[in-house]
C-alpha cells in the first residue's frame, strides 16, 4: 500500500510542511500534536494539565476521523519542555490510556513550537 495522507478538521491544521497523519499499510503515523484548538489554531490557556488534555483530545479527534480510538495506539512519544512537568502530564495521560498501555518514550527538549509545554506523537494500528 502506498502512503495515504490524512487531513481532518478534528485536529489542528498543520503549521508547516507536514501532514497531520499518514497511513502506510495498517499503521497510522500521527504528527506531533501541540495544544492548539482545532477550530481557531490558538494555544489553550493554562498549564501542563490543560495542555496535555488538549493534545490528547486532538489526537483522539485525529484517530476518530480514521475510525480508530486511543486503544489502537501502539506507540507514543511525549516531548516536554520541562521534565519537572512529567508527573502532571503523566496524571492526565493515564486518564486517556488507563490499560493496555502503548509503548512510550518521554524526552525533554529545549523548545517546542509556539512555546508549548508538551507535544505528543502517536503510531496507531487498525
Amino acid at each position: 500500500m502506498k502512503k495515504q495522507i490524512v487531513t481532518t478538521p478534528a485536529a489542528p491544521k498543520a503549521v508547516g510542511p507536514y501532514s497531520q497523519a499518514v497511513w502506510t499499510s495498517d499503521l497510522l503515523f500521527c504528527a506531533g500534536q501541540i495544544p492548539l484548538e482545532p477550530a481557531t489554531g490558538n494555544m489553550v490557556p493554562g498549564g501542563i494539565a490543560e495542555q496535555t488534555t488538549r493534545v490528547l483530545d486532538n489526537i483522539s479527534g485525529l484517530l476518530q476521523s480514521q475510525g480508530l480510538t486511543l486503544a489502537n495506539v501502539v506507540k507514543t512519544t511525549v516531548f516536554l519542555s520541562d521534565m519537572n512537568n512529567f508527573a502532571a502530564m503523566n496524571e492526565v495521560y493515564a486518564r486517556y490510556f488507563p490499560c493496555d498501555f502503548p509503548a512510550r518514550s518521554t524526552v525533554q527538549v529545549a523548545r517546542l513550537p509556539k512555546d508549548a509545554l508538551v507535544e505528543i506523537e502517536v503510531v496507531a494500528t487498525q
